[in-house]
């Protein structure tokens, strides 16, 4: 039986060429190979999985080769390219710092720098996981990595930068590897496929490339577990079964009844999503994906950053015409709020639920705010037994105003002209606003325009002390919605008018002046003006501070005064997570 050798040591990049998705970085090695612009050490810096060692082998091996084609490439023929090959260089050496840490294990090495190579230019060392070399393995290394001998390059390897002290990386040509994008790892999935004699749907990679994270040693290694699952042959379903995925087509489901405010099937299709197994929490977080692909759906410039195969995506722009905006950012914000909050709640399954109703009632709240501001209009239809019958000259001067059932009336009736007006509202008044004495005079084949009558502005009153007041206890009565604390603020309030041109507003401490100016002070000045005639009238405000200090009126006072009477309501609300009402 033939040992099996995983996909990611069986296709392990053998050249700059199949390096996928670091094009910058091994265009830049290939470069300084070809000038004969080489630094004496490197830093490779990179999440798992991205090519880092990788090219530190390939590098090490292209340098050492005796006949480079034209692309900079190793040729594979030569002896040194031979060696490496079959692992039995002389010229590179590998160095685990994870386990030769010590300050030992850097001495050994210096004494080994010494010794130059046997066959080729270079002595290439590679330290792997150089980030867990101790604080004094790192000094004990930083003389040999500033002066090394000639032949002697470093190229250390590194995920985590940040440890690595500053002495070292000022020594060093730093190479930031990047996330391998989804496409990149999906076309080398299908490219492993194809030399393996694999059938894989493009949806099923595609899975394996986001589960990856942008590294493709994972992705191969869930590759291979995939086959050994599902032999020959790769679909989308034994993917997603495999890897504990939810289908995308819960989340067209959940969207779909939001959008149709169908509770129930909103409600039904989370039930299903418990039964299979999956966390209440992956699943907020799904949508929450979901809509955000809907949203960069919208518009085409920013349909790039859809990461999925086209049928999906053609899928995401019939969906995303159904949502407006306005709708997207609602969700997005309500589904942010459950996962941000999901974990401290009690009842994390009815936490999620109430979220989804939330996503359902978005729709009907919505609706219900296009109709407040354009109301449905109640067209207008006057009865014949309720018209003024026109007479025929009036007709033939204005046919758009009546139809042709309504002008045939007999020639010798005459009437009074109505006028209607086009008004954004549901009540509509007809008024005669012509005279028999002003009607409508035919003259060459034209209908003057009748004399409409304007309607009389409403009077108001003049402004007084006591029409003021009365004005005033109005203004209060109507701020009963406002709550308790608000009303009985204004019914304390002591008012004073002086010179019928000022109004003193006399308040008991300053928090009540806060409230005044900033929400009720226009709206008074507004609710005067619609009943009174108040032209130069000012309102002026008066702290008055002969009322005891003792007082509470704000909750931060109240707030206050009780945390400094009785200090363990401060403990209390510590611990209970309490806030101020």
């Amino acid at each position: 039986m033939e040992n099996f050798i995983v996909s990611a040591r069986k296709y392990r990049p053998g050249s700059f060429e199949m390096v996928v998705g670091q094009d910058s970085i091994t265009n830049t090695l290939k470069s300084a190979i070809k000038n004969n612009h080489l630094a004496h050490a490197y830093l490779f810096c990179g999440p798992r999985g991205v090519g880092k060692t990788t090219c530190a082998r390939i590098f090490a091996k292209t340098i050492n080769c005796i006949n480079l084609d034209e692309n900079s490439e190793a040729c594979d023929k030569c002896e040194s390219c031979i060696s490496f090959n079959t692992l039995r260089s002389f010229n590179i050496h590998e160095l685990d710092a994870a386990s030769n840490n010590k300050v030992e294990d850097i001495r050994s090495l210096n004494d080994q720098v010494r010794i130059p190579p046997q066959i080729g230019k270079y002595s290439i060392y590679i330290i792997d996981e150089v980030h867990m070399l101790t604080s004094s393995a790192f000094n004990a290394f930083l003389k040999t990595l500033e002066e090394p001998p000639s032949h002697a390059i470093f190229i250390l390897a590194t995920t985590e930068k940040h440890k690595i002290i500053p002495t070292i990386l000022s020594r060093c040509q730093i190479f930031d590897f990047n996330r391998i994008k989804i496409e990149d790892i999906v076309s080398r999935l299908m490219f492993v496929a194809k030399k393996e004699n694999i059938i894989a749907e493009e949806e099923a990679l595609h899975i394996i490339g986001q589960k990856a994270d942008g590294a493709l040693r994972d992705a191969l290694s869930i590759f291979d577990q995939i086959v050994s699952l599902s032999g020959k042959t790769i679909t989308y379903k034994d993917v997603i079964e495999n890897l504990n995925v939810l289908d995308y087509e819960y989340y067209f489901k959940c969207i779909e009844a939001a959008l149709s405010g169908d509770v129930s099937s909103m409600l039904l299709t989370f039930n299903e999503i418990l039964e299979k197994g999956f966390d209440g929490h992956n699943f907020i977080s799904g949508i929450n994906s979901h809509l955000r692909d809907l949203l960069v759906s919208k518009d085409q410039s920013t349909i790039k950053l859809l990461e999925t195969t086209p049928s999906v995506r053609q899928r995401y722009l019939q969906q995303t015409e159904k949502c407006s905006v306005d709708f997207l950012f609602k969700a997005l914000e309500t589904g942010t709020n459950c996962d941000l909050t999901y974990k401290s709640s009690k009842n994390q399954r009815l936490h999620v639920e109430l979220s989804l109703i939330r996503l359902c009632m978005l729709t009907a709240v919505q609706g219900a705010e296009v109709e407040k501001k354009n109301p449905d209009q109640t067209p207008l239809t006057i009865k014949d037994k309720d018209q003024p019958i026109p007479a025929k000259s009036e007709i033939s001067g204005k046919e758009s105003h009546y139809s042709e059932k309504e002008t045939t009336r007999p020639e010798n009736i005459h009437s009074k002209q109505v006028s209607v007006a086009d008004k954004q509202s549901k009540a509509f008044s007809i008024k005669e606003v012509i005279s028999d004495d002003n009607k409508p005079i035919e003259k060459s084949g034209q209908v003057n325009e009748p004399v409409v009558k304007e309607a009389q502005p409403r009077t108001k009153a003049e402004f007084t002390p006591e029409a003021f007041e009365a004005v005033w206890n109005e203004f209060v009565q109507q701020l009963q919605g406002d709550g308790t604390r608000i009303v009985s603020m204004f019914k304390a309030i002591k008012t004073e008018v002086d010179d019928d041109k000022t109004v003193k507003i006399h308040l008991s401490n300053t928090d009540q002046k806060d409230i005044f100016i900033l929400n009720y002070k226009q709206k008074l000045l507004n609710f005067l003006e619609n009943k009174l005639i108040t032209a130069g009238l000012d309102i002026e405000t008066i702290v008055d501070m002969s009322q005891p200090e003792d007082i509470l009126y704000s909750d931060d006072q109240k707030n206050t005064y009780l945390l400094k009477k009785y200090p363990i309501l401060k403990e209390m609300k510590k611990n209970f997570n309490l806030d101020i009402n």
